[in-house]
């Protein structure tokens, strides 16, 4: 229960962001992916600094698992190699926040990579913010539906008819 007081407040933030990642997604699929972009920059830089400064601060994720698979991970192999582990997993962050920015397959491949990020991190529970996760996943889906997949700064205009 103490667990629960302590993380409670976080886990709202994350599903509201969710939430609103996701309408974002629905309505102004540009914004979303500025908004990823963003994410997965800040998830670089403090997964990245984390892994280097204080890289035992992972091994709290065990106790938020209910599925004794990733617990045992967290208390086994990765304890053994967290800060390589997360410098790589930051690395790909990274590299989805860079994928956002930019247009065509390597948009699609930051996509994939930040659908298959947010899924494997799901059964962490509350630790991943559960059901955030899932929610983003989702407007994941939403921004490649409605975004013309151009890079971040380009817009869809609308062709005039004007003629002279």
């Amino acid at each position: 229960m103490e667990l629960l007081k302590e993380y409670l407040t976080p886990w709202l933030i994350s599903n509201s962001l969710a939430i609103l990642f996701l309408i974002s997604a629905i309505q102004k699929p540009k914004l979303a992916r500025l908004l990823f972009s963003l994410l997965f920059f800040w998830a670089f830089w403090i997964n990245y600094t984390t892994a280097q400064n204080n890289p035992n601060e992972y091994l709290e994720y065990a106790v938020f698992s209910p599925f004794d698979l990733y617990a045992d991970f967290i208390n086994g192999w990765f304890k053994s190699h967290i800060t390589t582990m997360v410098k790589l997993i930051a690395f790909g962050q990274g590299l989805i926040a860079i994928g956002m920015l930019l247009k065509g397959w390597v948009f699609r491949l930051a996509c994939f990579g930040a659908v298959v990020f947010f899924l494997a991190i799901t059964p962490l529970g509350i630790g991943s913010g559960f059901p955030a996760t899932i929610i983003t996943s989702v407007a994941i889906y939403f921004i490649l539906k409605n975004d013309d997949l151009n890079y971040l700064w380009y817009f869809r205009t609308k062709n005039s008819n004007l003629s002279n």
